[in-house]
């Protein structure tokens, strides 16, 4: 009989027992195994299912599921009994269980590096680890909630955060089984980790699964046991590189609206990208017709009372074809913006190599980009000689035929979503960066950060190897197959666009009040009622600022949590607003 089969059978004796034999005795203590145990993890109940001895109390349990939490029924034995009490109700959850017994667990040989591990011990840690949760799209704890267990000694909260910052990029709660319900073979369990979609530095998920293990080994535990979706590779391929096994216990959960998608199947509205899934969640919530007509493309149709309208991700049929075709054409989006008295870069067409060099001679650092496109495609940032000038324009050809030369203004790249002329999201945008580990190429690191950011954003952020991507490389004084050195920091492309590997950190309560303005006063210009307008500002809490372009299709994903999805189904829908 293996571990596995031995505990098992241990715990059945137990439970036929009644827990208060001499064998419970021996193996957990003076009062054995504590009878249908739960613990309140913040975002809902974990439910040790096999400390239940009537099947029909432990669906009851799990049915008393409190609004907008997410049960969880663990070590269930017999799934098919729950199923057949409750099939409208109850659901056997896709995924796998995997055990890793500690004495086996093997020390890694790096640690973090540019952060650290610890226990959660502030209320600002709480409230990064409900923003990181939401980013991932989980439910969070309460921050209150978190904030009174931080010294819980049976939930854990452990936080990775940057040393420098302090910003919190990933999260995992720890349960210790011995409190919980006085396991006899001292066990404990891992849920909810998640990683910042945000987060640069490599290796933040297996560092708090690393920092678990060794702190649950610290507290004299025998195993720790986790459940993971079936379909998640990456996880899986994780845990499985740390030795966790997998194990023959299944997971029950409530049929309830986050847990849907689990139990329904992909549904039409599912196969849409991340920005237009986020609004068609939103309007139906509120009671709103949704009919996808295009899904490869990101086309909907959204419906209410007789009225309907077609949108594109987040451009609707409110937005005429006027104001697109302003933004589509980056130089009449700077003529535009310009005449209404805002601040822009100083911009030439090119019409010759004669032309353009005397322009990169008059502003020393020039920025070259295709006049029509989106996604960063064609764009080479802080381009300063002759050579790599005919090289990036030989580029940006390769997506429009007119292409455009604009002043390098150096500063932090600002992203201000701007719905009915109100502005509701600010985020800067930073440029991909690596972390050297001193045994990979400088390659196999960007192939590395890019499945991440792909993991990240539905497989909407990847870093591209190109022409642009090699210069950013080079200019730094490495190639793409040299071995970066372990801790090392390379930014690997000077565009800081999303889909090109950026990522977005949220700014907007702390805008200026004159972007604010310059937004509100751009989107007026453009007669435009959803855009988002890329600025470089010196500080986002400054005046400084000069309008680099607009989009007439923003991304509303891209700013959680601030409330984009609400405000942009406020206006097509105003009458549905405060639902």
């Amino acid at each position: 009989m293996n571990r596995e089969e031995h505990y098992r059978a241990r715990l059945a004796r137990q439970r036929a027992l009644g827990g208060s034999g001499a064998e419970s005795k021996r193996a957990g203590g003076d009062q054995g195994i504590r009878r249908d145990a739960t613990v309140d993890c913040g975002w809902g109940r974990l439910i040790f299912a096999h400390t239940f001895h009537d099947n029909r109390k432990l669906i009851d349990t799990l049915l008393a599921e409190s609004p907008g939490k997410r049960d969880i029924a663990f070590y269930v034995s017999d799934p098919h009994v729950l199923l057949a009490m409750e099939p409208q109700n109850v659901f056997l959850d896709p995924s796998h269980s995997y055990r890793l017994w500690l004495d086996r667990y093997k020390v890694g040989p790096l640690r973090p590096r540019g952060y650290t591990i610890r226990l959660l011990n502030s209320r600002a840690d709480a409230e990064a680890v409900r923003r990181v949760y939401l980013a991932r799209e989980m439910i969070p704890p309460p921050v209150d909630f978190v904030w009174r267990n931080r010294t819980s000694r049976t939930v854990q909260y452990f936080v990775a955060s940057d040393i420098h910052t302090g910003e919190v990029l990933g999260v995992a709660t720890g349960v210790d089984h011995v409190e919980a319900f006085n396991d006899p073979e001292k066990g404990a369990s891992l849920w909810a980790l998640a990683v910042d979609p945000q987060a640069r530095n490599p290796g933040i998920g297996q560092a708090l699964v690393r920092h678990m293990i060794e702190y649950f080994i610290g507290r004299g535990r025998s195993y720790l046991d986790l459940s993971v979706m079936h379909s998640n590779r990456e996880a899986i391929r994780l845990y499985e590189r740390l030795k966790f096994e997998r194990i023959n216990v299944f997971t029950a959960k409530n049929k309830n609206s986050f847990n849907e998608p689990l139990f329904i199947g992909t549904q039409p509205q599912e196969k849409l990208n991340p920005y237009a899934r986020i609004i068609t969640r939103e309007a139906q919530r509120r009671g709103i017709g949704v009919n996808v007509l295009d899904a490869e493309a990101g086309f909907f149709e959204l419906a209410l009372g007789g009225r309907s309208i077609t949108c594109r991700e987040s451009l609707s049929e409110l937005t005429t074809s006027i104001a697109m075709s302003r933004c589509d054409d980056k130089a009449v989006t700077h003529r535009c913006l310009k005449r209404a008295g805002l601040r822009v870069p100083a911009q030439l067409q090119v019409q010759d190599a004669q032309q353009a060099g005397a322009f990169l001679d008059e502003y020393q650092a020039i920025v070259v980009k295709p006049a029509r496109g989106e996604q960063g495609a064609g764009i080479s940032v802080d381009v300063r000689d002759r050579e790599s000038l005919q090289a990036a324009v030989e580029q940006a050809r390769k997506h429009c035929d007119s292409v455009l030369l604009e002043e390098y203004v150096e500063g932090t790249d600002l992203r201000i979503i701007v719905i009915d002329g109100k502005v509701v999201a600010g985020a800067t945008r930073r440029p991909p960066r690596i972390q050297g580990t001193g045994r990979e190429s400088i390659r196999s690191l960007i192939d590395k950060q890019s499945r991440r950011r792909e993991a990240a954003t539905g497989g909407e952020s990847s870093i591209p190897i190109d022409g642009e991507t090699e210069r950013c490389v080079s200019d730094a004084g490495y190639g793409l197959d040299d071995v970066l050195p372990y801790g090392k920091y390379l930014t690997v492309r000077k565009t800081a666009n999303l889909h090109t590997g950026g990522t977005i950190h949220d700014v907007t309560d702390s805008l200026h009040p004159t972007l604010r303005q310059a937004a509100v006063d751009a989107a007026a210009a453009l007669e435009i009622p959803v855009t988002g307008l890329d600025l470089m500002v010196s500080d986002p809490q400054r005046d400084e600022y000069v309008i680099i372009e607009a989009n007439e299709r923003p991304g509303l994903a891209n700013h959680e949590p601030q409330p984009t999805a609400e405000r942009f189904v406020d206006l097509l829908f105003p009458s549905t607003a405060g639902r």
